[in-house]
């Protein structure tokens, strides 16, 4: 028998598991010997490899998640595949969680655009939830930047490219 779970111990599994899982690919990482493959992209990092300085605002549109490969400061406190590394994440991660699972609407996250790869400015626990919940789509402010070098998207985000980012369509996207 199935006992029924209320949204609090729902939210308790959801977090628990998500940083499980992060630890447990931390650990087949360091086992195999490769323990960078679990690290998160760094915006700073990247940026500078290309030489990216020219900001220009594109707006609201809706991207898609599997395209969001780092952080601009949070990149240690998620993995790559954006699942919480640190137990301390966990107050607010499952308030945003509680706020998925109760439909809530969350205000778009704030994103840096370099190549066809995407950087979270605002919003890693949204971008962590999502991806955990399985969303595929997610409303963005986004800023895209030029740099002096051609940007190519950013290998081994673990996830191949979905389509390209659509405007902002009328339907609502759960964060």
């Amino acid at each position: 028998m199935v006992r029924y779970m209320n949204i609090e111990e729902q939210v308790d599994y959801d977090f628990i598991r998500a940083h499980r899982r992060a630890f447990i690919r931390r650990m087949q990482a360091r086992i195999f010997g490769d323990p960078a493959s679990t690290r998160m992209h760094s915006f700073e990092d990247v940026s500078n490899k290309f030489g990216a300085f020219n900001r220009v605002r594109l707006g609201r549109r809706v991207v898609a998640v599997e395209k969001i490969v780092g952080s601009v400061g949070r990149f240690k406190d998620f993995d790559r595949t954006f699942l919480p590394t640190r137990s301390s994440l966990q107050t607010r991660w499952k308030r945003v969680d509680r706020a998925y699972h109760r439909g809530q609407e969350l205000p778009p996250v704030v994103l840096c655009k370099l190549g066809e790869a995407y950087f979270v400015e605002d919003g890693n626990h949204r971008v962590s939830v999502a991806r955990y919940q399985g969303v595929e789509w997610i409303d963005a402010e986004v800023t895209i930047l030029h740099g002096a070098v051609s940007a190519a998207p950013v290998q081994g985000s673990g996830t191949e490219p979905m389509e390209k980012e659509q405007a902002l369509a009328p339907q609502p996207v759960a964060a």
